[in-house]
């Protein structure tokens, strides 16, 4: 049970910049666990934009509270997985020899932060689009759920740091467990749907990083978050409102 709690910290603390827990102790144990949350912790992460958006929906004009909703976003993630983006389109302008040092400079190059710029231009106007909020905790936790899925089936590219711990440790009983509440969840929110163009949207992640690197990093599973959700969010705008 320790574990089990150490893991949900971890988690929490690696995914979020909620201060209650700030724990980086990737130690043996507990990385496996961390991994088993991912999609909870998105979920959690969602319900906070929900609440605020009801918080503050009688206060102020749509238009603002979508863009207060989208600058809380970021921020609660502390832009993790936009820089992951930032660096993996980084990676996708040089050659395949030189991408993963390029992808580890600590530096964002032009192009990365070029694209990143017009990918949060896109997801802000999206939210602005977007009125079904009660369902963006289920597209925070599906984006999460891929990532979950892209650990445990495919390969890591690096031999050390979470990522390769995280594949280590991250055991198919944790995946089981992961899946369950994640289905259920999406069951409760008749989102079924957003399951499966979220599939859909790891799949085609998939097929081109394997081709192109033959396996995964700690940076393309956030630009793999990022893409689902901008991608969530849109299904929803043409589908379902």
């Amino acid at each position: 049970m320790k574990k089990l709690f150490k893991g949900f910290a971890l988690s929490l603390s690696m995914l979020s910049i909620l201060p209650f827990f700030k724990v980086h102790d990737f130690y043996k144990g507990i990385n496996g666990y961390a991994v088993m949350f991912y999609p909870l912790i998105g979920f959690l992460l969602g319900l906070v934009l929900y609440g605020a958006f009801l918080l503050l929906t009688p206060y102020f004009p749509p238009l603002h509270v979508s863009i207060i909703l989208f600058a809380l976003w970021v921020l609660l993630t502390g832009a993790l997985h936009l820089d992951g983006f930032a660096d993996t389109v980084d990676g996708l302008f040089v050659a395949k020899e030189k991408a993963l040092h390029v992808m580890k400079d600590p530096y964002n190059g032009g192009m990365g932060m070029i694209f990143s710029v017009v990918f949060l231009l896109l997801k802000a106007s999206s939210l602005i689009a977007f009125d079904l909020m009660y369902l963006l905790p289920v597209i925070l936790l599906l984006a999460r759920l891929n990532a979950v899925l892209e650990i445990y089936f495919y390969p890591y590219l690096s031999q050390s740091g979470m990522g390769s711990l995280a594949k280590a440790e991250f055991t198919r009983g944790e995946l089981f467990v992961a899946l369950v509440y994640s289905f259920l969840i999406v069951l409760f929110f008749e989102s079924t749907i957003l399951l499966f163009v979220s599939l859909v949207v790891m799949l085609v992640v998939k097929s081109f990083f394997m081709k192109r690197y033959g396996g995964f990093t700690g940076d393309i599973y956030g630009f793999s978050i990022e893409i689902t959700e901008l991608v969530l969010l849109n299904v929803v705008i043409v589908g379902l409102q």
